[in-house]
């Protein structure tokens, strides 16, 4: 694959029209733009796609765009996730996206009706047994129910050797990452979500990546590129600057859903910010935020960052605490240009 499984990964939005039909051409411009922000992988089907939204249909037409895009890049990993319920479903979306050309798996377990534990780790090993790309598997208790520990994703690796990373959006996420990163001895590598709201712990502990909405994603690679480049300092800095917008939209799947849209849409990345309902409907106050945002960030957002990475490691291993200095390249994308 283009890349392992770190650094900023993306969950891309679903473009609809404002009469809510799949806008298939604001979808591939939001793709390309993405393919060009420096992002390590971009992922299709996550919460933020709102994959309970989507007709079978317009998945595999969303699925044949992304992974035609990803396909002709040798820097940007195609990630489809895969959401079924039924483990029958899932398998056969799983091997369809793996024929099809993705580069990588996002799984995430059954939870309506509320599986059994058995139930669950055996919807785990089927799915990821099924195919030979990477898996990640989407831990997201808050919004599942579904608890599982990290002993339990370290026995599943044993026999699953293409079980390759967990999202985990625990919160806070801080011991749980470090719990799967020292159990698993390295084999697993922890990628963290919830926009990425507790980033400088998670990658002080070890976390391979982000896996946060897309419109904003230059900033959360600027924040990649500050740690691996070993200026904490400037990526401490930046991540309080976003700290507030990010801290309030995760309030909600919805709210942030919604915000994300809106933002693409004006930055002219999506041609309408429409949601599928049910959604959340954005107040005066709302909107005035993300004006704020767009503003503070103009300057940073307009930029276009070297597509690679400083370190072909992961984003923990990049440089160790007191290895280098702060860059001036860090400190460029901290302080917006004139």
């Amino acid at each position: 694959m283009p890349n392992a499984l770190q650094g900023v990964l993306p969950i891309v939005a679903a473009p609809f029209t404002p009469a809510g039909a799949l806008d298939e051409d604001s979808l591939q411009a939001l793709v390309r733009h993405l393919l060009g922000t420096g992002a390590a992988g971009l992922t299709l089907f996550g919460l933020a796609t709102e994959c309970s939204k989507l007709t079978d249909d317009e998945r595999r037409r969303m699925q044949a765009i992304l992974l035609a895009e990803t396909s002709r890049s040798a820097t940007v990993a195609g990630i489809i996730s895969i959401t079924d319920h039924s483990w029958e479903v899932a398998t056969m979306r799983a091997r369809a996206a793996e024929a099809q050309g993705a580069d990588a798996l996002m799984l995430l377990p059954p939870f309506f009706l509320a599986p059994g534990d058995d139930a669950i780790l055996d919807h785990i090993r089927r799915v990821v047994g099924s195919v030979q790309i990477p898996v990640i598997v989407q831990y997201a208790p808050a919004q599942t129910g579904v608890r599982i520990g990290p002993e339990l994703f370290v026995r599943l690796r044993d026999d699953l050797p293409n079980l390759s990373a967990i999202k985990v959006e625990t919160q806070p996420p801080g011991r749980y990452l470090s719990s799967l990163i020292e159990r698993s001895g390295g084999r697993l590598q922890a990628l963290v979500g919830y926009a990425g709201i507790q980033l400088p712990d998670a990658l002080a502990r070890g976390a391979a990546g982000v896996q946060p909405g897309c419109s904003v994603a230059e900033i959360y690679v600027a924040l990649d590129r500050m740690f691996c480049a070993g200026d904490r300092a400037a990526m401490h800095a930046l991540h309080a600057r976003l700290l507030p917008y990010i801290g309030y939209w995760m309030q909600g799947v919805e709210l942030i859903i919604r915000a994300e849209k809106h933002i693409l849409a004006r930055r002219g990345l999506i041609a309408s910010a429409y949601c599928r309902h049910p959604t959340y409907a954005l107040d005066a106050h709302e909107l005035a935020q993300i004006e704020q945002c767009l503003a503070e960030f103009a300057a940073f957002l307009a930029r276009r960052p070297d597509s690679r990475r400083p370190h072909a490691g992961s984003v923990g291993e990049c440089v160790a605490d007191g290895d280098a200095g702060p860059t001036a390249g860090a400190r460029a994308l901290l302080t917006p240009s004139e």
